[in-house]
C-alpha cells in the first residue's frame, strides 16, 4: 500500500511542478487563475497523500522528476500538454485504483481522480478559447484585461 501511495504521490507532485511553471508563463488574468486554482488543489491532495503514506507508517518520497523546464509562453501548448498529461495520469491510475481493497485510501485517490478529470476539462475549455474557466462573470463587469504579475508575493 505504502508503494502505491508513494508512486501516486510522486506522480502528483510532477503535476504540481508542471503547472507552476505553466503559471509562471501563462499571465493572461483567466488562465493564470485558473492555474491558481488547480496548484491550489492539488496542494491539498498533496496533504492528502502525505497523510495517509504517513498513517501506513511510510514517508513521504521526494522526486527527483519534480524538476520541470519549461522555457516557453505558447499557451496553446501548454494547455494541450497538461490536457494530455492530466488524461495520461487518470488512464494510468483509474484501473488501479479501482482494484484497491483500502475503501479509504481508495475513495481519497477516486476523488483525486475526479478533481484531475476536472482539470482536464479546465484546459479543453483554455483551448477552445474560453476564459470563463472558473466561472461567469456579471453581464454588467464585462471581460478581464490584463495579466498578472510574474511573482507571487511581492514584498
Amino acid at each position: 500500500m505504502i508503494a502505491l501511495l508513494a508512486e501516486f504521490y510522486a506522480e502528483k507532485l510532477a503535476e504540481v511542478s508542471a503547472h507552476l511553471a505553466h503559471a509562471r508563463l501563462i499571465s493572461q488574468y483567466d488562465a493564470n487563475n485558473t492555474y491558481q486554482y488547480i496548484i491550489n488543489r492539488e496542494e491539498v491532495q498533496l496533504s492528502w497523500l502525505a497523510k495517509a503514506i504517513g498513517d501506513e507508517g511510510g514517508a513521504v518520497p521526494e522526486s527527483p522528476s519534480a524538476i520541470v523546464d519549461a522555457k516557453h509562453a505558447d499557451a496553446h501548448a501548454l494547455f494541450d500538454q497538461d490536457r494530455r498529461n492530466a488524461e495520461a495520469f487518470i488512464e494510468r491510475w483509474r484501473p488501479r485504483v479501482e482494484t484497491m481493497e483500502h475503501a479509504r485510501h481508495k475513495a481519497m485517490l477516486g476523488v483525486i481522480l475526479g478533481e484531475t478529470r476536472e482539470q482536464q476539462r479546465f484546459f479543453e475549455q483554455a483551448l477552445a478559447g474560453r476564459t470563463d474557466l472558473l466561472g461567469r462573470r456579471a453581464h454588467d463587469a464585462g471581460p478581464s484585461y490584463g495579466d498578472v504579475l510574474p511573482a507571487r508575493w511581492i514584498e
